[in-house]
C-alpha cells in the first residue's frame, strides 16, 4: 500500500525497524497464523526471537538493555506486527503496557532489576487493573495491599488481563486506602512465581485468540516493599500516565489491521468477476473502497501526528484518546466492508478477513472502551 506511506515521519533508523519487524511478520509468522488462531496458542519462540532482535526493548534506554529509540519505533513495529497477526501484535503492545509504567515510575533499582530482562524478552510484562466491577471505573477496583513489614499483602482479582499467564512482570494496581477513592490506589511490581498469585483463567475470546486473556486471584500475595511503584496513593496517576501513551499502540494495531484488511479487499476485487468485468469496475465497490481509502489515511495521520506529539513531551489525554477512538471505529469498518466486498468468500475461515473482523471488535474495548474515549475528549475540550 504505497500510497499510504508517511516515511516523511520516519528517520532510517526507525525504517529499519519497521523493514525488520515486516521481515520477522511475513516469513515468520505468516505461516502459522491460522494455526495459533485455530489453537488459541501463544507462540513463546517468536516473542524469544522478537527479543533476540532487540524488539522487546525498542523504547527502553540503553542504559537498561534498551534500543534507546523514540516511541515512533515502537509504533511502526506494532503497525507491522498486526499487519499480519493481531494477536501477535496485541501481546507485543501489552508487554509494552507493563513496561511503560516502570519506566515512568520506577527508581533505579527496580529499573535496573526489570528493563534489562524484559528488553531482552527473559521478561514478558503484563498490566492488571480491570476487575470484575471495575473497569470503565478503574477508582473503583476492590483489591487491596496492606502494609505489613517490609511487605505488602495483596487480595483480590485481576481479569481480562493480557499476558497474565505468561508475564514473569505484572504491573498490578491496588488499593492501599480504600476509603480515598482514586487516590488510595497504588502500583506494585508483582513477580508471576509469587505465592499467593495464581491464574484461575484463560478467556475464550471470539477474536484475538493466541494472545491469551487471564484472570489472576491474589490471595495473601506477598510483594515485596521495594516493588511498589513511586509512593503509595499514586498508582491512579501513573495508570493514566500509561494509558495516555499507549492508546496510540491500540491506533497502531487499528491502522495495521485496517490497512492490511483493504490491501486484500482491493486485490480481491480487480480480480473477482462478476457481469464479464472485474467488480472493482462498478461504482458501489469503488465508492466502498474511496471512503475505506481516505479514512484510513486520516486515521494513519492522526496516529502519526499524535505521536509527534508524545515524543516532543505535550500531554497527550486528548489526542492519544481522539486516535484511539477514531482509529479502532475504522478498523472495525473497514473490516467489516472487507468482508462485505468478498461476499460469501469473506465469511469463510479459509480468507483472512472474517479473522481480521473479529480481531477488530476488540480495538473498540480495551484500553477504555470507545464510550469512555468520548467522556476523555469532551472532558478534555471543556476544560480548555
Amino acid at each position: 500500500m504505497e500510497w499510504l506511506s508517511m516515511d516523511i515521519y520516519l528517520n532510517e533508523e526507525q525504517k529499519m525497524i519497521r523493514d525488520l519487524m515486516r521481515r520477522i511478520a511475513r516469513e515468520v509468522i505468516e505461516p502459522r497464523v491460522f494455526e495459533f488462531d485455530e489453537k488459541e496458542q501463544f507462540p513463546p519462540d517468536i516473542f524469544a526471537l522478537l527479543g533476540e532482535q532487540g524488539l522487546m526493548g525498542i523504547t527502553f534506554p540503553e542504559e537498561y538493555g534498551g534500543s534507546g529509540q523514540p516511541y515512533m519505533s515502537k509504533i511502526v513495529a506494532i503497525e507491522e506486527l498486526s499487519k499480519v497477526c493481531a494477536s501477535v501484535a496485541t501481546s507485543f503492545a501489552a508487554h509494552y503496557l507493563g513496561s511503560i509504567p516502570i519506566m515512568l515510575a520506577g527508581n533505579e533499582e527496580q529499573k535496573k532489576r526489570y528493563l534489562p530482562r524484559l528488553s531482552s524478552g527473559e521478561l514478558i510484562g503484563a498490566f492488571a487493573l480491570t476487575e470484575p466491577a471495575a473497569g470503565s471505573d478503574p477508582s473503583s477496583i476492590q483489591t487491596t495491599a496492606k502494609r505489613k513489614g517490609d511487605l505488602y499483602i495483596l487480595n483480590g482479582t485481576k481479569i481480562f488481563c493480557t499476558n497474565g499467564n505468561i508475564a514473569g512482570a505484572v504491573v498490578l494496581f491496588a488499593k492501599t486506602d480504600p476509603s480515598a477513592g482514586h487516590k488510595g490506589i497504588s502500583a506494585f511490581i508483582v513477580e508471576s512465581g509469587s505465592p499467593g498469585f495464581t491464574v484461575t483463567r484463560i478467556e475464550k475470546k471470539m477474536g484475538i485468540r493466541s494472545s491469551p486473556t487471564a484472570e489472576i486471584k491474589l490471595e495473601d500475595c506477598a510483594v515485596p516493599r521495594e516493588n511498589l511503584l513511586g509512593n503509595e496513593g499514586e498508582g491512579f496517576k501513573i495508570a493514566m500516565r500509561t494509558l495516555d501513551i499507549s492508546r496510540c499502540d491500540i491506533g497502531a494495531l487499528s491502522v495495521g489491521i485496517a490497512s492490511s484488511a483493504l490491501d486484500y479487499a482491493i486485490e480481491y476485487a480487480k480480480n473477482r468477476i462478476q457481469f464479464n468485468r472485474p467488480i472493482s469496475e462498478f461504482q458501489g465497490i469503488q465508492w466502498m473502497l474511496a471512503d475505506m481509502a481516505t479514512e484510513l489515511f486520516a486515521s494513519k495521520l492522526m496516529l502519526y501526528h499524535t505521536v509527534k506529539l508524545v515524543e516532543a513531551g505535550v500531554k497527550s489525554t486528548l489526542f492519544s484518546s481522539m486516535v484511539k477512538l477514531f482509529s479502532s471505529d475504522v478498523a472495525m469498518k473497514i473490516t467489516t466492508n472487507c468482508v462485505q466486498i468478498l461476499g460469501g468468500y469473506g465469511y469463510m475461515r479459509d480468507y483472512p478477513l472474517e479473522k481480521k473482523m473479529r480481531d477488530a471488535k476488540v480495538l473498540q474495548i480495551y484500553e477504555g472502551t470507545n464510550q469512555i474515549q468520548r467522556n476523555v475528549i469532551a472532558r478534555e475540550i471543556l476544560s480548555i
